[in-house]
């Protein structure tokens, strides 16, 4: 700050740090505050008032739905719109000496023709079959409850046996016990605390696993298994076999990112120190360019273009198939160490880069030094080179492994669902595919947390300092 002040004078000092604080601000602290705010509110759709109100919405359905059946013993369908399973005179239904009707899954539909004989019950109608006042709560793992015993409500529900006139009643009560009921619920909900540690639980909690007893002995056998069941993510209980899924992808994908960062590592190393110490000035920007040119290309093409690489009928298994080296192609999307290689080679430009401009400003004189007194290659990089170029590898290795942790499209494009997920791929899924944005939220939190924490760990084992990555930029 001194320095600032004596260099720009006291209004553009304040200018700098004002804009640095609005940035600050604008793109790192209110995101996560808002994003804390969602990972510590409960789900609307897993209140009880939600399940009132669902209840509610089926019952109005159902009643809707029902009285536009004719009242008779036998009603014939009717077009309802789309809400309920769709009649004869929205889809055409072949011919019973032609074809039979399967049934749907297990539920059971009644026949659909008009001249059904007397006392043939209605149709199959979804709303009415879920209009019931003993509908399961959402609760934690392995707890169950239900809406009528939590509650003391009594059993409702439409009984499609009942004449029509009947059903309609009861669609109708349940509409009026629904709706009583959701503004009891919303009135206790409001008084009750605003934030819950629910969604953080989800990450943690166990799930169960079905497995045959082959299944089982396979599964056992695995290293990565038997590491989950030493750290408690797997375990049995009552003979029956758990897994913490969230906590389980999580520690594997951080092990991913490790082992991508572990590679990138190894790969840009002798780049940096090629570039910056063993080359000739005037071949240094020969090797740069090399470097720079394939990154002007679009990130999602490059990463395309490794699919021509890696498929069943891409490059490297023509090649070896042409050769007669493998009589069936390698099935390279569906191993882990293809996706480490890709991001090694999507993300090589930001470990390379910081240890280069490290190693750049060693004097090569301490290099001579050192072998004159008879230090070997090996002894030179251990001894001189990379404790010089110690805060450039530190910002190299955080860089790619934040990035690599945080990979979507590679792990998404290169294994094609072929390979268990990345966490970032299971955060995206929880916030637009299965439109859990809570859950979703305190994944990321949860996810950033451990990232940083990582970082911290990292960087002490190092022993550097913020100040240190200024000699790295």
């Amino acid at each position: 700050m001194t320095a600032l002040l004596r260099t720009y004078g006291k209004a553009l000092t304040a200018v700098f740090v004002a804009a640095v604080l609005a940035w600050g601000l604008a793109l790192i602290i209110l995101p996560q505050i808002t994003m804390v705010e969602r990972a510590l509110t409960p789900p609307a759709r897993d209140l009880d008032s939600s399940i009132a109100a669902t209840l509610r919405f089926d019952a109005n359905t159902c009643r809707s739905v029902l009285t536009t059946y004719p009242e008779d013993d036998a009603p014939a369908p009717a077009d309802t719109g789309g809400l309920a399973v769709p009649s004869p005179g929205a889809m055409a239904v072949p011919s019973s000496s032609t074809m039979a009707v399967p049934s749907a899954g297990g539920m059971a539909i009644p026949s659909m023709s008009n001249n059904s004989p007397a006392g043939q019950t209605r149709p199959y109608i979804l709303q009415c079959d879920r209009a019931t006042t003993h509908v399961r709560l959402v609760r934690e793992a392995g707890v169950e409850e239900y809406l009528d015993e939590i509650y003391d409500l009594p059993l409702v529900f439409v009984d499609e046996t009942a004449p029509l006139a009947d059903q309609i009643d009861q669609a109708a009560a349940l509409a009026e016990l629904g709706n009583t009921l959701y503004r009891d619920l919303l009135e206790r909900e409001s008084n009750a605390p605003a934030f819950t540690l629910s969604n953080f639980r989800v990450l943690m909690a166990p799930r169960l696993i079905p497995l045959s007893d082959e299944m089982r002995a396979t599964e056992d056998r695995l290293i990565s298994n038997r590491l989950y069941d030493l750290i408690g993510l797997r375990f049995e209980q009552d003979g029956a076999l758990y897994e913490r899924l969230g906590l389980t992808n999580l520690v594997r994908t951080l092990i991913f990112a490790v082992m991508a960062t572990g590679l990138s590592l190894l790969i840009c190393y002798p780049i940096a120190y090629k570039v910056a110490l063993a080359t000739p000035a005037d071949k240094v920007v020969w090797l740069m360019l090399g470097l720079i040119i394939p990154y002007a290309i679009v990130e999602l093409m490059r990463v395309y273009a490794w699919t021509t690489i890696i498929d069943n009928r891409g490059l490297i298994n023509s090649l070896l198939l042409w050769l007669g080296a493998i009589a069936d192609p390698i099935q390279f999307t569906r191993m882990p160490g293809t996706v480490f290689v890709v991001i090694a080679y999507t993300y090589v430009l930001f470990m390379v880069f910081p240890m280069l401009n490290v190693m750049s400003t060693l004097d090569k004189n301490q290099i001579e030094a050192a072998r004159d007194l008879g230090a070997r290659a090996p002894r030179v990089h251990w001894r001189v080179i990379i404790p010089h170029a110690k805060p450039g590898i530190a910002v190299g290795c955080i860089a790619t492994f934040m990035l690599s942790a945080g990979a979507f499209s590679v792990p998404r494009i290169i294994s094609r669902g072929l390979q268990a997920e990345w966490f970032s791929q299971t955060i995206y899924n929880k916030f637009f595919e299965s439109e859990n944005s809570n859950v979703g939220a305190a994944y990321s939190f949860a996810y950033t947390i451990v990232c940083f924490a990582l970082v911290a760990l990292f960087m002490w084992l190092m022993r550097t300092r913020l100040k240190d990555f200024a000699r790295a930029q």
